[in-house]
């Protein structure tokens, strides 16, 4: 038995009503696959939390397909507009004040004043929240701590029949989550970095965006915990072809003898787009017992997959 749908009109259809009913529904964005809810249903945005096991303290994503909508939910200016107008559909995030503090929208935004929001640049998941007609939340579909998903059949493995539906829309073109950034002080503040550079927010802005990394033990928006996207064997990360150990699945970037190379030509857009999936082999895999992955530059989305693997690695 699977819960995988292919793409259609009837199977958006059947998720838009599976979401209006308090279903939970995993469906692709550019990014990585979302774990979907009506954000204003508390009952079915808790499935989210309980199906994921991941810490309520930890707020999620709300995805609207239109600009005007975020008039509705969040307190906006001049800057969050121009950002909206110029990166929406696209992998960025914002933080902003809520503009009315409903208590049905608190398990989304964890209680605090403030929510996440974006709009994914993928016309299944656009589709989906027309048809829904609410804004759907939506962590990355797989377990808490584990591998993010850029495919269906990593949602399946990682959730199996906890997710009311699954739809199948191909291999995910990014495949690191959206960059988040803060937009409630007069200062822009990159909270995590993501599938859009840093610094093309900042030659829009024409402004230093300032990076924190948040406070782990109460998260001010999602991707903030020291351990996260982390395979089931341990892993390092830095190191060269020279310092990898014999029982090591070893992970390159640029030219060099590899198990896998996350882009033999070094173009991070290509690195970002193969990271999730090949943790996701590099995990599968029998003859290795553990995973080293190679230097990545820290610039650019290179920033993004830092992140991700230095949270991969995490080790108290």
């Amino acid at each position: 038995m699977t819960n995988i749908y292919v793409y259609s009109n009837s199977t958006i259809s059947k998720a838009a009503n599976t979401i209006k009913n308090g279903g939970l529904v995993a469906f692709p964005t550019e990014t990585v696959y979302g774990l979907g809810a009506n954000a204003f249903d508390s009952k079915a945005v808790a499935k989210i939390f309980e199906a994921k096991g991941r810490p309520n303290f930890n707020p999620l994503i709300s995805h609207i397909a239109e600009i005007e909508s975020l008039h509705e939910l969040a307190q906006t200016d001049e800057r969050v507009i121009a950002l909206a107008k110029q990166f929406w559909p696209g992998p960025l995030t914002f933080v902003l004040n809520r503009k009315k503090l409903d208590p049905s929208f608190d398990l989304v935004c964890a209680g605090l004043p403030t929510l996440s929001v974006r709009m994914p640049n993928h016309p299944i998941a656009l589709e989906l929240i027309k048809q829904a007609g609410v804004p759907i939340a939506a962590p990355s579909a797989n377990r808490s701590q584990s591998i993010s998903p850029t495919t269906a059949r990593h949602v399946y493995e990682s959730l199996g029949l906890r997710v009311d539906m699954i739809i199948d829309g191909g291999a995910c073109n990014v495949g690191v989550e959206s960059t988040i950034i803060d937009l409630t002080t007069q200062k822009t503040v990159l909270l995590r970095a993501g599938g859009l550079a840093k610094e093309d927010i900042e030659n829009f802005l024409n402004e230093e965006v300032i990076i924190s990394h948040g406070n782990p033990e109460l998260p001010s928006s999602p991707g903030q915990m020291l351990k996260h996207y982390a395979p089931k064997i341990p892993t390092r990360i830095n190191i060269t072809p020279q310092e990898r150990s014999e029982n090591e699945f070893y992970i390159g970037f640029g030219e060099m003898q590899c198990d896998l190379n996350l882009s033999p030509k070094a173009d991070l857009v290509e690195a970002a787009a193969n990271l999730f999936a090949f943790m996701h082999l590099a995990e599968e895999q029998t003859k290795y017992s553990a995973i080293a992955i190679a230097p990545i530059p820290d610039i650019g989305l290179g920033l993004a997959i830092n992140d991700r693997i230095r949270r991969a690695s995490y080790n108290k």
